[in-house]
């Protein structure tokens, strides 16, 4: 797996604005995904298995985003913006149901 933080928040920050999100946007994600994963690609939780930059649970789910789900720190953010926008709407809005929850 390439864990490459500051590389994979760049990439991050171009697709929120591709989605049409605002920059603010980008901080809740921030604090969202370093709380998950710290940006890491290869991240896994040794309790559940979730994986990747957005602690995906089943890992395999992200495999719809693309088949380097595993590598690829696009494919896990691609992945990753789908799943807040389809259950969330935003990532401040995903950030805030952690907030609650201690998961999103």
């Amino acid at each position: 797996p390439v864990d490459d933080p500051a590389a994979a928040k760049a990439y991050a920050a171009s697709a929120l604005a591709q989605r049409g999100w605002e920059a603010s946007q980008l901080s809740c994600l921030d604090t969202l995904w370093t709380k998950e994963s710290e940006w890491l690609t290869s991240a896994t939780n040794a309790s559940s298995g979730a994986y990747g930059i957005a602690q995906s649970l089943p890992a395999e789910k992200m495999a719809s985003a693309g088949t380097d789900w595993q590598t690829s720190y696009r494919t896990q953010i691609n992945w990753g913006l789908d799943y807040i926008s389809s259950r969330y709407g935003t990532p401040c809005s995903a950030l805030n149901f952690h907030y609650a929850n201690n998961w999103y």
